[in-house]
């Protein structure tokens, strides 16, 4: 008899407003990877691609092989949209820009 842990997997596409989060019951020893996939994110979104989009468990990065512990959330990360240091110089010049107004 096979024994389940239950997990969710989360993912926040571009073209929505919020997180998908779906809740899925594992057979024990099912890796990061194998959860993915019985979720059917990638089916829903083809944008993911679990070679280049980076994954973690409760925001720590982990690998595709990594076992999964009961209540675990895994979580598909996308690309950032801009670097962080270019969107905070961004920030910075439009700031002094309004305070020059």
């Amino acid at each position: 008899m096979t024994a389940f842990i239950d997990i969710e997997v989360a993912y926040a596409p571009l073209q929505k407003d919020k997180q998908i989060l779906k809740q899925l019951r594992v057979p024990t020893g099912a890796t990061v990877e194998q959860a993915i996939k019985l979720s059917k994110l990638i089916d829903e979104f083809p944008e993911i691609d679990l070679l280049k989009n980076k994954i973690g468990i409760f925001s720590k990065f982990t690998q595709r092989d990594t076992i999964l512990q009961s209540m675990d959330r895994v979580e598909i990360y996308r690309p950032l949209k801009i670097d962080p240091k270019e969107a905070r110089r961004i920030r910075a010049k439009t700031k002094k820009t309004d305070n020059n107004n």
